[in-house]
């Protein structure tokens, strides 16, 4: 029988502070799979910028939010943050979020769900990260930055900073089914029994 085994890490809350737990525990497991390619979600852009100092070498792509996510017109990458990822050769992505485009705007017009954001509340019942990650991933394969044959290190997280990492293989939004999360490297997991008294 064949087998691979790799090591989850849970967390016992989500959140800013496992961020640099989760980037040296996703830059191991990637440079273990000789896996050169980095998404990562970021909103300000801050845990982008400790994500390219932490995987220095590998190909860094950020991933914001889409512009008037919050406000119209304004993005919540900030200026600073956005020169400074520039300087680290990070590519940044900003475009439509793959499950909250046009279908988002008919629920909130017409207070009905449509199959996008119904995909991201399933997805969220893994956590707030792991929707994150398949998102990502099928954002930057639709942009062209990443490719739909080679696997890539996925890094989330659930408000601010890290808290979710994945090995996953991206594919397009069109064809999301192929998506493939081949390993989950860490995630948060607050109901796990080892955190009970």
């Amino acid at each position: 029988m064949s087998e691979i085994t790799s090591q989850t890490v849970y967390f016992k809350t989500p959140g800013l502070e496992n961020t640099q737990r989760v980037l040296a525990l996703a830059r191991a497991r990637a440079e273990a799979l000789n896996i050169k390619t980095a998404l990562v979600a970021t909103t300000s852009g801050a845990a982008a910028i400790e994500a390219a100092k932490i995987l220095a070498g590998f190909d860094v792509v950020a991933v914001t939010h889409s512009y008037g996510f919050k406000e119209h017109d304004v993005a919540e990458l900030t200026p600073e943050n956005c020169a400074a990822l520039n300087d680290l050769g990070v590519r940044i992505l900003t475009c439509q979020h793959a499950f909250g485009g046009v279908g988002r705007a008919v629920r909130k017009r017409l207070d009905t769900y449509q199959i996008d954001e119904i995909i991201a509340y399933t997805l969220r019942i893994f956590g707030q990260g792991m929707k994150v990650v398949a998102e990502i991933a099928l954002m930057a394969a639709d942009a062209g930055l990443v490719s739909t044959t080679d696997p890539v290190v996925a890094i989330a997280g659930t408000g601010h900073g890290a808290d979710t990492a994945v090995i996953l293989r991206p594919t397009n939004a069109q064809t999301f089914f192929d998506l493939k999360i081949l390993e989950i490297i860490c995630m948060p997991s607050p109901a796990h029994p080892a955190f009970e008294p």
